[in-house]
């Protein structure tokens, strides 16, 4: 995968040029669209999201609590899982999606604490 420009993305591209006809490449550049849209939300919102659990990580290793929280994680999952059925997703993908979240978000954590106790992962209880 090659690295493109915000500002050189070209929402036309397809490999799929010149063998579909053009009613057909219209209204898959239109749903393409919404699609695109839709990504550079997803971006954002992840943006956000990670701005708050840096927070959540910097209280944690000034209180010397732990990168983790089992108990949190597991009822963000159940809660994840019971959204994505309401809204017709696949819940085992929603999971997949969230513990992939976690995962980074906890890394984030560690590596703050790490930061902010000089390196010693032991003094955030980890």
């Amino acid at each position: 995968m090659t690295d493109i420009p915000a500002d050189e993305f070209d929402p036309t591209a397809s490999s799929l040029s010149g063998t579909v006809s053009d009613e057909v490449m219209q209204e898959l550049l239109a749903v393409r669209s919404s699609i695109d849209n839709i990504d550079a939300t997803l971006v954002y919102l992840l943006a956000e999201r990670f701005k708050a659990t840096q927070r959540v990580g910097l209280l944690k290793a000034v209180h010397s609590l732990p990168a983790g929280d089992p108990g949190r994680e597991a009822a963000q999952i159940a809660r994840l899982r019971r959204l994505a059925e309401d809204a017709h997703l696949d819940p085992a993908f929603a999971e997949k999606f969230l513990n992939f979240i976690i995962s980074e978000v906890i890394r984030h954590h560690q590596a703050i604490s790490d930061n902010h106790n000089g390196g010693n992962s032991n003094a955030a209880g980890l």
